[in-house]
């Protein structure tokens, strides 16, 4: 490693401590709100991973439109967070708001256990982007992921679900299991699950098919569940011939295989499954479809829905357990409708991934003029740095690289100019109204980042 590639930790608690003294001096109202709050809400914050604020507390929100949110003290930033993929189609979309507005204040309505006829027409237009022709409605992605696994249990009579090592998919219970250095073990933090997960469970390495096809031969696993590449431990990208390994091993070994685009839908209008002409047995995608507003799917291939349909033992209808009161309610519909067809459109997705490379570009020449030993991933509209090079191509090796007190001055270093990046991780992610000047000042306030920390 070249000499100016060397971090110094003490200059690096330095400028973290100066950054965080900052923010706290930027944010007076937020903090104030944030210590109010401890009376009321457990951690001090609707959702505890709200605490996963490098300044100490979060910053609260006052109004968001497009791709800039303003805080409760004023100041505006230019969002590449957007949610964590829930705003990818930006704050408040104007066709998303008019039919949110029509369902739910001209029509009146917005959950009564009755369809609607926007249900069809986004099952139809997921069918044609992401190939897989039956789709069902959930309120979050975990859900789809929990009902999709159980659908895999259900038609293939296994027990177990495979996954692959530092991947995410939300709150399911069966994802919270790493490859640790005797064997699989329940993920580090993991709370009150139900069992310990590695009963249930099995886990391999990304990009590693003899692992996969090792934990396949045990012939239990009724379903893979995986992102086509991974994206909460970093962007990890699949070698070439992967996935189609994947899919030809867990044919052989009569497992289904579920692709969850929640976050992969960046690669294109019909996520990696789409853009790359994969062939899973069943889809699952969240967060974004709604525009904002809560909603997800999963869809299912004619033969897995022709082998659900044939169990006359099982009750989709009332005791199975795939289902919710307020799934495929009339207001997320009527917005997964306006979303799909006029926000996250191909032209949409094309804007988003030229700006995507616009800003992986500019961090890559950062990273080359000052010979530092990082490395800058793109998955269409979303890219993110890590810090090792050259990219990690799997999910321990992509963990590894993590530097907590080197996240939390990128952070604040950004939040404290103007710059919002998601706060688990260093992703950015562009929508319909992420602008040129929205990337050219991440590259700008991100050169200064560095060469501060390197002294330059």
């Amino acid at each position: 490693m070249d000499d100016a590639a060397r971090l110094d930790r003490g200059r690096l608690a330095a400028l973290l401590a100066r950054e965080r003294d900052a923010f706290a001096q930027r944010h007076p109202r937020s903090r104030a709100a944030y210590r109010q709050a401890a009376g009321s809400l457990l951690g001090n914050v609707p959702m505890t991973w709200m605490n996963k604020a490098a300044g100490g507390f979060p910053v609260y929100l006052a109004e968001a439109r497009g791709a800039s949110v303003t805080d409760l003290d004023g100041h505006r930033y230019a969002d590449f967070c957007l949610g964590d993929s829930g705003a990818m189609a930006g704050h408040s979309p104007p066709p998303t708001v008019q039919a949110v507005r029509s369902r739910y204040g001209e029509a009146g309505g917005a959950t009564a256990m009755l369809p609607t006829t926007d249900a069809a027409w986004v099952g139809a237009e997921l069918a044609r982007r992401f190939g897989l022709p039956l789709w069902s409605f959930t309120l979050t992605a975990t859900d789809a992921n929990r009902w999709a696994l159980r659908l895999a249990r259900l038609v293939t009579g296994r027990p177990k679900v495979l996954v692959f090592n530092w991947c995410y998919h939300g709150t399911v219970d069966e994802a919270f299991v790493t490859l640790g250095e005797h064997g699989q073990v329940s993920r580090e933090g993991n709370v009150g699950p139900p069992v310990d997960p590695t009963l249930t469970t099995r886990v391999a390495e990304f990009n590693d098919l003899d692992g996969l096809a090792a934990e396949l031969a045990n012939g239990d696993v009724a379903g893979v569940l995986m992102e086509p590449a991974l994206t909460n431990i970093g962007i990890v990208l699949p070698l070439p011939g992967y996935l189609e390994g994947v899919r030809e091993l867990t044919r052989r070994h009569g497992t289904l295989l579920v692709n969850d685009e929640t976050h992969t839908f960046s690669a294109g209008p019909g996520g990696c499954t789409g853009a790359w002409g994969l062939q899973p047995d069943l889809v699952t995608v969240g967060k974004s479809i709604g525009g904002g507003v809560p909603a997800a799917a999963y869809g299912l291939s004619a033969e897995v829905a022709e082998r659900v349909a044939s169990r006359r033992d099982a009750d989709l209808v009332d005791t199975g357990g795939v289902g919710g009161t307020l799934a495929g309610n009339a207001l997320s519909v009527a917005a997964m409708r306006a979303t799909l067809a006029h926000v996250l459109t191909d032209e949409a997705f094309r804007h988003m991934t030229a700006l995507a490379t616009r800003f992986s570009e500019g961090v890559q020449g950062v990273l080359d003029r000052r010979r530092l030993p990082w490395s800058v991933v793109q998955l269409g509209a979303r890219t993110e740095y890590r810090f090792t090079s050259p990219p990690p191509v799997d999910g321990r090796r992509s963990a590894a690289a993590g530097d907590g007190e080197l996240d939390d001055y990128l952070h604040l270093y950004l939040h404290n100019r103007g710059i919002l990046l998601t706060p688990f991780h260093n992703m950015a992610l562009m929508c319909p109204a992420t602008t040129q000047a929205d990337v050219d000042l991440h590259g700008e306030v991100f050169a200064a980042a560095v060469d501060e920390l390197l002294g330059a």
